[in-house]
């Protein structure tokens, strides 16, 4: 990986390739980096995994010689979970983060209640939490069809849904294993992180979240204050910016959006190379700014996604380039520009990789990967 850092110098304006290049360094995607998973997982302050194997096409892209058995066996050892933390989405994290993190968003899920109040009438949110927390921990993990009938019987007139919800958000449930196992299949069944984990969440209010802010630069900046809280789903965050602002350098985006970043982090040279990657659906590092100029460009601008459902994307020079699929050992790219040969080649290579080590097609060969239409 590039490491070498260029001289911007603060107060200056990085431009899209400039943040491009910053933000993939900070990702592990301009070259993959000798890392375990479980360090690789607490760099990256967790994986998206609204779906199950996206957290495995993560990591591939990312980690030299990743197996998916690796982020499997951190699921089994209860090293990484399952579970809602930001944008109250589904991310795989490590348990240590799993405890830190859920308070510093609980605030929001107490928020996102508020959504359903006109299905929880008369019900005493701190008793609903009390039941469900003994219902989930005191035998099996639950799945939330039972959680909502559970609840019902203590409040028959309420919407079942915004019961179910209601407990979600204000306990930290995880979804056990089998769940999230590459190569095994299960229903997602709940428990609370401090039963799966046997350790207490500490029932205090959680403290600033600047430590979280040098974490998030770390991973995804340089970035605003907005970007942030894209990424965490939180607001408010300017004030913890503002006290670590004797200790970033500030930069401006071309729009003059100014720009946080950790004095020693890695922002490359903008010709630096930049690998063809193939990422899953969700991947954070599409979702986790406000401006996504710096990885699509604005003529794609929804062209990854169909409804509310993410296509697959492929980086080609570093930005969005295309989307893809594998089916049956078959991998198909769609390109919605033009390539040359070279980067051709390079995708095809890139591919066959992924082949060999997501979908065990180490004799892929020619054919393995190929370039149709996928969008239309």
């Amino acid at each position: 990986m590039v490491t070498s850092t260029a001289h911007h110098a603060p107060g200056g304006v990085l431009g899209s390739r400039a943040l491009n290049r910053a933000t993939l360094a900070r990702q592990l995607l301009l070259g993959r980096v000798e890392r375990s998973a479980l360090d690789a997982v607490a760099h990256l302050v967790g994986l998206q995994a609204q779906n199950v194997k996206p957290p495995y096409y993560q990591l591939h892209a990312r980690l030299a010689g990743f197996r998916p058995e690796e982020l499997a066996g951190l699921m089994e050892s209860r090293q990484v979970v399952r579970m809602v933390t930001m944008r109250s989405t589904i991310h795989t994290h490590t348990a240590e983060d799993a405890l830190a993190l859920r308070p510093l968003v609980q605030p929001a899920r107490d928020r996102e209640i508020g959504n359903f109040r006109k299905g929880l009438v008369g019900v005493d949110l701190e008793r609903l939490a009390r039941l469900a927390r003994a219902f989930v921990d005191g035998g099996e993990p639950r799945t939330m069809g039972e959680i909502r009938e559970e609840l019902l019987r203590e409040w028959p007139d309420a919407d079942a849904p915004s019961l179910a919800t209601a407990a979600r958000c204000k306990l930290p449930l995880v979804q056990v294993t089998p769940r999230g196992v590459w190569g095994r299949s299960g229903q997602v069944r709940l428990t609370t992180l401090e039963n799966w984990l046997g350790r207490p969440v500490l029932d205090v209010p959680p403290p600033p979240p600047d430590d979280v802010v040098l974490r998030y630069l770390g991973a995804f900046g340089p970035a605003s204050v907005k970007d942030m809280q894209i990424w965490a789903g939180l607001t408010r965050l300017r004030e913890s910016f503002e006290r670590l602002r004797p200790r970033l350098l500030v930069f401006r985006d071309e729009n003059g959006v100014e720009l946080f970043d950790l004095p020693d982090a890695p922002r490359p040279d903008v010709d630096t190379p930049a690998p063809p990657r193939f990422l899953p659906e969700f991947d954070n590092l599409l979702l986790s700014h406000a401006d996504r100029s710096r990885l699509i460009p604005t003529a794609l601008k929804g062209r990854t996604w169909k409804g509310n459902q993410a296509y697959r994307t492929l980086l080609v020079d570093g930005f969005v380039a295309g989307v893809w699929k594998e089916t049956d050992g078959v991998l198909t790219v769609e390109l919605f520009g033009e390539a040359t040969r070279t980067q051709r080649q390079a995708i095809v290579a890139e591919g066959e990789l992924l082949l060999e080590g997501m979908v065990g097609r180490g004799d892929a060969g020619p054919g393995g990967v190929r370039f149709g239409s996928i969008t239309g």
